[in-house]
């Protein structure tokens, strides 16, 4: 009986080290529905290649936050 039993756990192992579980997103922020471009783990809204005309707006002039509170540059280090 303590065979089956210790087989039990040991199969019951096997089977949760093989499962995959759903990972959550980088991302701790939750951005608005119009943010529908995925990069590196983070949507953007259309015109991010053009930050400094469209998303100042949101993100502020220097683009470390603005009314939304969310810096671009936690995740684009220097890049701008």
């Amino acid at each position: 009986m303590l065979k089956k039993i210790a087989f039990f756990f040991m199969f019951c192992i096997i089977i949760l080290a093989a499962c995959k579980f759903p990972t959550q997103s980088k991302s701790k922020y939750n951005p608005p529905a119009d943010h529908k471009i995925n990069k590196s783990d983070a949507r953007h809204k259309s015109g991010l290649y053009s930050p400094l005309s469209n998303c100042v707006s949101c993100h502020g002039d220097n683009l470390k936050g603005g009314s939304v509170g969310v810096s671009c540059f936690e995740c684009h280090n220097k890049k701008w």
